[in-house]
């Protein structure tokens, strides 16, 4: 037998690291950010609906690369949201589309989870340029 056969599939190392992130953060993941950011999809007829979700979509590609690229999260994954996400806030905030009624509120709600996304993850950038390179991994 091969030693590369014992070694788990990217996809059991991916969802180990992803239970070893805190409770809290798991939480925001899938009930709050995940959810606001891919609601994006459902607004791509409105006034820079396409921008916003290329956007979107942009942050969290990014995002993703490196826990497939390492088989975890680690804080390299917050450095893919930078970029794409503060051009997304700087457009909604100073640049905002035509908007009305309930795709106003979703621009707003949108630039607010963002926001606070952001906050954490240049702090979580600055660790990983500072050698913080630890990728997370559940204990067995």
């Amino acid at each position: 037998m091969k030693v590369e056969q014992l070694r788990p599939s990217a996809t059991s190392e991916i969802a180990n690291s992803f239970l070893a992130l805190p409770k809290w953060v798991i939480a925001w993941l899938l009930i709050i950010l995940g959810p606001v950011n891919m609601a994006s999809f459902f607004f791509l007829d409105e006034p820079g609906g396409v921008m916003i979700a290329a956007l979107v979509l942009a942050g969290i590609t990014l995002s993703l690369a490196p826990v497939f690229f390492e088989r975890g999260f680690s804080k390299l994954t917050a450095l893919g949201h930078l970029v794409p996400w503060t051009i997304l806030i700087y457009i909604i905030v100073f640049h905002r589309p035509e908007a009305e009624g309930i795709y106003d509120k979703y621009l707003t709600i949108l630039a607010v989870v963002n926001t606070v996304s952001l906050s954490f993850d240049y702090i979580d950038s600055y660790k990983w340029l500072k050698g913080e390179r630890l990728v997370l991994r559940a204990e067995k």
